[in-house]
């Protein structure tokens, strides 16, 4: 049947078809309304003796095409153009698919015609397969000429943008996140501390090019320049796949054989393990991948060494204890209360032991570590930030830090835990705001981070740091919105040799949204944010670190939500803090209640 709807419109290959003037206004390729991420799309050779505005036309839908070389775009373009255009450099997202205008500038001395393309940016995808959200108005010119061809003279595009214009929805439908994987570092001591921790990195790769060999093929040429700084990979310098391999595919056993060029057979042992690692844990998330083993071998086809799933789990730093969370949050009185990740809805929270659920201190925000022995919380008043063991009997102790901001709703923010054991919170004390961060949650390793590109007057309203310590998630108001950024987080020794943190190159994520209200890590590389956008309602979705919105994970509403915890264990519903106190949302089911006076669900973290 499918073939079947693939005939029409010259075989009806491209979905719009749309006519365009040689002269006149803006006329919109439609190529971007194709709801069926599933249909294939086939891209048209130009026609012979047709107008240039038929080869732009034609051109724009076959950038659309799944052709995974763009053969048949190239040839719309003159043979020069077509030997120079490298439309891997970049890939410009638009909302909607780019608007075409004769413009009649006066070209170099021959019987040419130009073209303006214009549109609204959302992204670009740079040539590591990097998105980074984009804002703004979009302007690429073309430029056709008549060239000899066999038929006699035809038009053909002799100047173009650079890369690939797409609309949003063709984007969606070509291209698929994968989340290739890394090592931490901790370069203050030579990048060994932070080895095992593993940092995902997505990245954009073709859908119907071969996604698995694609994947592998990513991983291989290194991190993105973005989260380069903090990671590190185990497989040595130019290693890349043995010449001649052009696919990759698991056996019937589902392991995987990957064939390593000479660069990439000179790792031993230990180092290959890590490579092996690394392989399985990007191919993990990845929808056509079943791989559960994965074998490397030297260029020369001798073995090198193998590794399975639970392999790598044991060599990488684990997600968590093993432990699987608990869901925590404070109860009417201020005290740390928590159930059972996997507990039925109508079990009761019981108290934690230790001073911060006896109630010693009344709390208005609390943070569990990963490991759930320690808690961090806030006075109930901002001013006071606690750290204390979740074991009976243990004393609270003094505040490890104190805010002196005058009013109560300018003093710490909900506290947070990376995967290293550092404690983060935000100080938004209008006369001394400040990012904290305590090594170990102690006092004496307290330090003030800088944030590289924090307006003056913008105030950080959420912490969340990733359960890898390499990136950290910022709310932030300033002005008349609330916004969401995602910041690197860099350790690097100072001329005293104690270590200096920073938070550097901040991007946008959630950028649609102009108030964002609450928001969480959801994972590896997702969040899930609650937010508005401009004139509309609040919602609730997921966005990827690296500022994308990723299809098909819709959320359903609740209303008016203050707080949002996810866990790094996908099976766990999430928590919420809204009007009905709080709620939480198991795979597959409706909003439950959970306890109705209390407030800032979380999970460890």
């Amino acid at each position: 049947m499918r073939a079947g709807m693939l005939a029409g419109c010259g075989a009806l290959v491209l979905a719009g078809c749309a006519s365009m003037p040689d002269n006149g206004g803006l006329e919109s390729v439609e190529a971007s309304q194709r709801p069926d991420s599933q249909v294939r799309v086939f891209a048209l050779p130009p026609k012979d003796n047709v107008g240039p505005s038929s080869i732009v036309e034609g051109f724009l839908e076959a950038l659309t095409s799944d052709d995974p070389s763009y053969t048949m775009a190239r040839k719309y373009l003159t043979p020069n153009a077509a030997k120079n255009w490298e439309p891997e450099r970049q890939t410009v997202v638009l909302d909607e698919g780019p608007s075409t205008r004769p413009t009649g500038r006066p070209n170099s001395g021959n019987d040419g015609r130009s073209y303006e393309l214009t549109g609204h940016q959302v992204a670009t995808v740079d040539q590591q397969q990097a998105y980074q959200p984009r804002g703004g108005s979009y302007q690429g010119d073309l430029h056709l000429t008549q060239v000899n061809t066999s038929k006699g003279k035809q038009w053909r595009i002799d100047v173009l943008p650079e890369g690939v214009v797409l609309g949003e929805s063709d984007f969606q439908r070509i291209y698929s996140s994968v989340s290739k994987y890394y090592y931490a570092v901790d370069s203050t001591s030579g990048g060994e501390a932070g080895q095992r921790r593993m940092v995902a990195d997505p990245v954009f790769v073709r859908q119907w090019t071969d996604p698995l060999t694609e994947t592998v093929k990513e991983l291989l040429q290194g991190p993105t320049r973005w989260l380069n700084p903090v990671v590190r990979t185990a497989f040595p310098t130019h290693a890349g796949l043995r010449k001649g391999t052009d696919s990759l595919a698991p056996d019937d056993a589902n392991k995987l054989t990957v064939p390593l060029n000479e660069a990439g057979s000179r790792a031993g042992q230990a180092k290959c393990k890590e490579m092996a690692a690394q392989l399985l844990f990007s191919l993990r998330d990845l929808s056509s991948s079943s791989v559960n083993e994965v074998e490397l071998k030297r260029s020369d086809g001798r073995f090198m060494c193998a590794m399975t799933e639970d392999g790598a789990d044991a060599l990488a730093a684990p997600r968590s204890t093993g432990r699987v969370p608990d869901q925590y949050f404070l109860d009417a009185k201020g005290r740390l209360v928590r159930m059972p990740g996997k507990s039925r809805s109508d079990k009761s929270p019981e108290q934690v032991p230790g001073p911060l659920g006896e109630g010693e201190q009344v709390l208005r925000s609390v943070a569990v570590s990963r490991d759930q022995e320690r808690a961090a919380g806030v006075s109930n008043d901002g001013r006071s930030l606690y750290v204390a063991s979740l074991i009976s009997g243990a004393s609270l102790g003094d505040p490890v830090a104190r805010s002196h901001a005058k009013a109560e709703k300018n003093g710490f923010t909900t506290p947070s835990w990376d995967g290293n054991g550092d404690l983060w919170a935000a100080d938004r004390d209008p006369k001394h705001r400040r990012l904290l961060m305590f090594g170990q949650g102690q006092a004496d390793k307290v330090q003030k981070v800088r944030v590289e590109g924090l307006g003056d007057d913008a105030t950080i309203e959420t912490v969340k740091a990733s359960a890898d310590g390499a990136r950290i998630a910022l709310r932030v108001a300033e002005k008349d919105t609330t916004s969401l950024w995602i910041g690197r987080v860099e350790r690097r020794p100072d001329a005293n040799g104690d270590t200096e943190v920073s938070v550097t190159e901040l991007r946008r994520a959630a950028p649609q949204m102009e108030e964002v209200t609450a928001v969480s890590w959801a994972g590896d590389s997702r969040l899930v944010v609650v937010g508005r956008e401009p004139g509309g309602l609040q919602q609730m979705q997921y966005v990827s670190s690296d500022g994308s919105t990723p299809t098909g994970q819709a959320l359903p509403g609740l209303t008016r939500v203050s707080e949002i915890a996810a866990s790094d264990n996908d099976e766990l519903p999430l928590l919420a803090h809204s009007d009905d106190g709080i709620v939480r949302l198991p795979s597959g089911a409706a909003w439950q209640s959970v306890l109705k006076d209390g407030t800032a669900p979380i999970y460890p973290g």
